[in-house]
C-alpha cells in the first residue's frame, strides 16, 4: 500500500500529487482502459486536485480514462454541475480532461444493471446476527466491465449506515441497484445509527465487501480523509487496505469526544447539503450528544426539499423511529427499504409501545420548507429567520451547543449509555 496520514498537519499540494504518481505507477494502466469512481458534490473532496493529477499521471499511458459519478440515490448532475464539480470553467472539459468522459450512474436504470451475484439467506443470516434471512441480489453499474482497471477516488468518514463510508461502499451503493442498496441500509437502521457510526467493523461493512467480492475485475482504491482544511492522509492499494488506513485515521481526525450532552444544538448545514435526505447528517453526526428530552435544529436556510428523488415517499411514511416501522411492518413492508432507514435516522431513537410513539430528543428544522410540511411528516419547525446564531455561541456550560458545518464531524460521549454501544 502507498500513501501517507498525519494528525498534526494537511498534506501539501506536492506530497498529494507524488502519491498519486506512485500511485498511477503502481496501477500499472500502460495500454490499459481505467474508470476512476468518484463522489458527487455532498461530500467534501478536493476532486479538481486528484482528478487532474490522475489525468496528468494516466491518461498519457492508458487506452482510456473516464470516470464514473458514484450517485447512489441522489439527483443526477447536469453538465454544468460536474464541469463545477471537477473544478473546470463552463464549456472548458475537454481542455482540461481532454476526452475523458465523466458519466453519472443511473441507479434505476436497469438496463445499465448488470447482475452480479446473490447474497444468499444463509449468508444474510449469518451476517446480520439473525436479523435477516432472506436472498439478495447483486448488481451494479455495467460499465464497470468495459475497463481493465477500476480505481475508486474518495473521502472516508463517519456513516450512519455503514460505519465509515468509502472503500467498497462507491461500488455498493455508488453504482449498484436497489435491492442491495435498501437492504443494508435498513439493516443499519435496525442496528441503529448510534451503534453503527464510527464504529469500524459492522455487519453492514461486511455485506459491502462480500458483495465487493463478486466484482471479479482489478479494482483499486486511492481512500482520502480530508476536511475543509484539506487532506490529512490518502492511500493507494486494494480499496479494503486504502479503506482501513483511511478508516483509522479518520477515527482520529473526524470524531470528537464531549465531556457531555446538550438540551439544544444547533447544527448548520453546508450548502453541498441541498435537501434533508443529505443535510439529515447533521443529525447522525450529533444524535449521541443530544441529551434526553433535547433539541436538535437543522439550520439549513438554503434546503427547500425534503428529497428531490425520495420525497413523495417521505410525505406518505414520515420521519419515525425504528421501532414505529418494526411494529407495524405489514403497514411498511413494501416501501423502500432505504428511504424507512433515512426517515429512522433523522428521527432518531425512540419506543413505540401500544400504538405510542415516544421520540428520545425533538428534531425541528429550520429551513425553507413550509412549517405544514414540516409538521405532516413529523418534523418540529422554527422560521429560519428567528434564530440568532450568537444564542448558541459560547454556550455549551448552559447546555447549549452551536456546530458549524455540521455533517462530516461526528460527535460522541466519552463515556455513552448503552444504547450507543455497539453489540449492546
Amino acid at each position: 500500500m502507498t500513501g501517507q496520514g498525519r494528525t498534526d498537519r494537511t498534506l501539501t499540494d506536492d506530497e498529494i500529487r507524488a502519491i498519486v504518481a506512485a500511485a498511477a505507477g503502481e496501477l500499472n494502466a500502460d495500454g490499459k482502459s481505467v474508470l476512476v469512481i468518484v463522489p458527487d458534490h455532498t461530500r467534501t473532496c478536493p476532486l479538481p486536485l486528484l482528478a487532474r493529477a490522475l489525468h496528468e499521471n494516466l491518461a498519457p499511458k492508458a487506452a482510456k480514462l473516464d470516470f464514473l459519478i458514484a450517485l447512489g440515490t441522489h439527483p443526477p448532475m447536469p453538465t454544468e454541475h460536474i464541469e463545477k464539480h471537477f473544478g473546470v470553467e463552463p464549456g472548458q472539459w475537454e481542455k482540461v480532461f481532454g476526452q475523458s468522459q465523466a458519466f453519472n450512474h443511473e441507479w434505476q436504470n436497469e438496463d445499465v444493471l448488470a447482475h452480479v451475484g446473490t447474497l444468499s439467506a444463509d449468508e444474510i443470516d449469518q451476517i446480520s446476527g439473525g436479523l435477516f434471512q432472506m436472498d439478495v441480489k447483486v448488481t451494479v453499474n455495467r460499465l464497470v466491465f468495459d475497463y481493465d482497471r477500476i480505481l475508486i477516488c474518495g473521502p472516508v468518514f463517519p456513516h450512519e449506515v455503514v460505519g465509515f463510508s468509502g472503500g467498497n461502499k462507491y461500488f455498493f451503493p455508488g453504482i449498484c441497484g436497489a435491492e442491495l442498496l435498501n437492504f443494508f441500509h435498513w439493516l443499519g437502521a435496525v442496528i441503529t445509527n448510534p451503534k453503527i457510526i464510527g464504529t469500524r467493523q459492522t455487519p453492514v461493512r461486511t455485506v459491502v465487501n462480500r458483495a465487493a467480492e463478486m466484482l471479479k475485475m482489478d479494482k483499486f482504491a486511492l481512500c482520502m480523509v480530508t476536511t475543509k482544511a484539506g487532506l490529512f492522509g490518502l492511500y493507494f492499494g486494494s480499496p479494503e487496505q486504502a479503506w482501513s488506513a483511511a478508516a483509522d485515521l479518520s477515527a482520529k481526525i473526524h470524531v470528537t469526544y464531549m465531556d457531555r450532552s446538550f438540551d439544544s444544538i444547533l447544527a448548520a448545514a453546508p450548502e453541498m447539503y441541498d435537501d434533508i435526505w443529505t443535510a439529515g447528517k447533521c443529525m447522525y453526526k450529533t444524535e449521541p450528544i443530544v441529551a434526553d428530552g433535547g433539541e436538535l435544529i437543522i439550520y439549513a436556510p438554503h434546503v427547500t426539499e425534503l428529497s428531490y428523488t425520495h420525497g413523495a415517499v417521505i410525505d406518505k411514511i414520515g420521519y419515525h423511529t425504528r421501532d414505529y416501522f418494526l411494529g407495524q411492518w405489514d403497514k411498511f413492508k413494501d416501501f423502500p427499504w432505504g428511504v424507512l432507514a433515512h426517515s429512522t435516522h433523522v428521527r432518531g431513537i425512540g419506543t413505540y409501545v401500544d400504538g405510542v410513539e415516544k421520540c428520545r430528543v425533538e428534531v425541528t428544522l429550520a429551513t425553507g420548507i413550509p412549517e405544514a410540511r414540516c409538521r405532516k411528516v413529523n418534523l418540529g419547525y422554527r422560521d429560519p429567520a428567528s434564530i440568532d446564531i450568537a444564542d448558541w455561541q459560547g454556550r455549551q456550560a448552559e447546555g447549549r451547543f452551536y456546530i458549524p458545518r455540521a455533517g462530516e464531524m461526528l460527535y460522541k460521549l466519552k463515556n455513552p449509555p448503552d444504547w450507543q454501544k455497539f453489540g449492546e
